[in-house]
C-alpha cells in the first residue's frame, strides 16, 4: 500500500470517527408489534404537527398596534340603517349637530345624503325611498361638476333610487343662500326657517306638491338609512318624531283644550332596530357591536341614547394596500324626556367622540424559513421522544420475553 493510499484510509477512519448517525445492521434490529403501533403513531403525529405549523406560519395573521394620533382627519363618514316600525317618515326628522349644537349638513354630494322608505305594519316596503336632506344640501356650481365627471349620468338614471321629477339643484324660492339647492319640501321650509320668512299654505312650491301626510301614513313605520360626513370633533346624530316641520307654514286652529293638551304632550313609539352602524369601510376581522339589534322602548317620553367611541384605524393588507376607517364601542342609556321641559325630545340619539389613540392593524404570515424550522423541530422531537418511549417498552414488556 503506498503513502496516498494510506492517507486516503486514514482520513476515511478520521471521517467515520465523526459520524454520530452510525446505523445498526439489520439482523441486530429487533421488530415488535408495539414498535409498529409506536411508527405509525409517529407518522401520525409528525403529519398533525407539520399541517399546525403550515397553517400557523403561512396563513395570514393580525399585528395590532397602538399610539396617539398626531394628527386629525377632516372629517368623519357615518354609514346608518335604522328602522322605526311605529314612527311614519312624515314626522321622523334627522339631524346633526357639532359639539357646541351648531347643525351639520347631511348632503354633501351624491354619495353622502340620506334616504327614508316608508314600512307596512309587517314592516315590508312601501313604494320607493325618498331623499332626505338637512340645511345646506348643496354648493351646486362647484360640486355637481365634480360629481358629473366622478359618476356615469346613465348609471345614475338607470337606478332605481334616482327620480326623473326631482331637479339636479330645485330652487330655494329665494331663502337660500348662494349656491344652495332645496331638493325636498323640507328643505325649503327649513330655508324659510332660517330666514325668518313666513311660509304661506297656498304657495306653489314644486317639491311640496306630492309630499304625504301623516294623516295618511297611519300605522305605518319608516326606514332610514344613508351615509353622512360629520365633524371630527364629535357630536351627535339625531332621529326623532315631530311635527314641526310638517306644521310649518300652517295656522294651528285648536278647538278645544284636550287638543291643544294632546298636541303639547303628543307621545311617540320610538321602539327601534339598528340595522346597520357604520364609520368608515369595513375590514376583515371587524365586529360590529349595533348591527340587527332590537331596542323597544316602552317610555312614551324616551329619548334612548348611543355613546360611540370612535377609534381611528388604519388596516395593512398583506400586498400593501391599505385602508383608513374607524372601529367604534358603545354604551347606551335611557332617558325619560318630561314634557314641556325643554330638555331633549323623544327619540334615538348617536353621541359620537373621536379617540385620540390611533390603531394600526397589519397582515403578515411568518413565512417559509420559520415554517421549514418548525417542521425540523416537529420533527426531531416526536422521532426522539418515540425512541425514547419504545426502548422503554422494549426493555419493560417485549425484552424480557425474547429467547436469545
Amino acid at each position: 500500500m503506498n503513502n496516498s493510499q494510506k492517507s486516503n484510509a486514514s482520513l476515511s477512519q478520521k471521517l467515520k470517527n465523526l459520524d454520530y448517525h452510525s446505523t445498526v445492521a439489520s439482523e441486530f434490529k429487533v421488530k415488535t408489534a408495539n414498535g409498529a403501533i409506536l411508527s405509525i403513531l409517529t407518522i401520525c403525529i409528525i403529519c398533525y404537527l407539520t399541517l399546525t405549523e403550515y397553517r400557523f406560519n403561512l396563513t395570514p395573521t393580525l399585528r395590532e398596534r397602538a399610539h396617539v394620533n398626531a394628527t386629525t382627519s377632516a372629517g368623519i363618514e357615518m354609514e346608518f340603517d335604522v328602522t322605526f316600525p311605529s314612527v311614519p317618515c312624515a314626522l321622523l326628522s334627522v339631524d346633526a349637530n357639532d359639539p357646541v349644537g351648531q347643525s351639520q349638513s347631511l348632503h354633501i354630494d351624491q354619495e353622502h345624503r340620506v334616504w327614508k322608505h316608508r314600512i307596512d305594519e309587517r314592516g315590508r316596503f312601501i313604494g320607493k325611498k325618498s331623499k332626505f336632506e338637512l340645511g345646506n344640501s348643496m354648493q351646486h356650481e362647484q360640486q355637481v361638476e365634480a360629481i358629473v365627471k366622478k359618476k356615469n349620468v346613465k348609471f345614475l338614471q338607470d337606478n332605481d333610487d334616482y327620480y326623473p321629477d326631482e331637479e339636479e339643484c330645485g330652487s330655494c324660492y329665494g331663502a337660500g343662500d348662494e349656491g344652495e339647492c332645496c331638493n325636498t319640501c323640507d328643505d325649503v321650509k327649513r330655508a324659510y326657517q332660517r330666514k325668518g320668512w313666513l311660509f304661506e299654505k297656498n304657495m306653489d312650491i314644486k317639491q311640496c306638491r306630492k309630499v304625504k301626510k301623516s294623516s295618511e301614513m297611519d300605522g305605518e313605520g319608516c326606514n332610514v338609512h344613508g351615509i353622512v360626513a360629520l365633524s371630527s370633533g364629535g357630536g351627535n346624530l339625531h332621529l326623532a318624531p315631530s311635527r314641526e316641520l310638517e306644521n310649518f307654514g300652517k295656522e294651528q286652529v285648536f278647538t278645544s283644550l284636550t287638543d291643544f293638551i294632546t298636541q303639547a304632550f303628543e307621545t311617540f313609539n320610538v321602539s327601534h332596530t339598528v340595522n346597520k352602524l357604520r364609520f368608515g369601510q369595513e375590514f376583515p376581522g371587524d365586529i360590529y357591536q349595533l348591527d340587527g339589534q332590537e331596542r323597544m322602548i316602552e317610555d312614551a317620553y324616551g329619548m334612548y341614547q348611543y355613546y360611540v367611541q370612535i377609534v381611528p384605524t388604519k388596516y395593512v393588507f398583506l400586498n400593501g394596500t391599505t385602508i383608513q376607517t374607524n372601529q367604534y364601542s358603545v354604551t347606551e342609556h335611557m332617558r325619560h324626556v318630561s314634557p314641556g321641559s325643554n330638555k331633549g325630545l323623544p327619540g334615538v340619539f348617536f353621541f359620537y367622540e373621536v379617540s385620540p389613540l390611533h390603531v394600526e392593524i397589519e397582515e403578515y404570515y411568518h413565512g417559509w424559513v420559520k415554517f421549514l424550522t418548525s417542521v425540523a423541530a416537529v420533527i426531531g422531537g416526536v422521532v426522539s421522544t418515540m425512541t425514547l418511549f419504545d426502548n422503554y417498552l422494549f426493555s419493560r414488556v417485549a425484552g424480557p420475553n425474547l429467547d436469545y
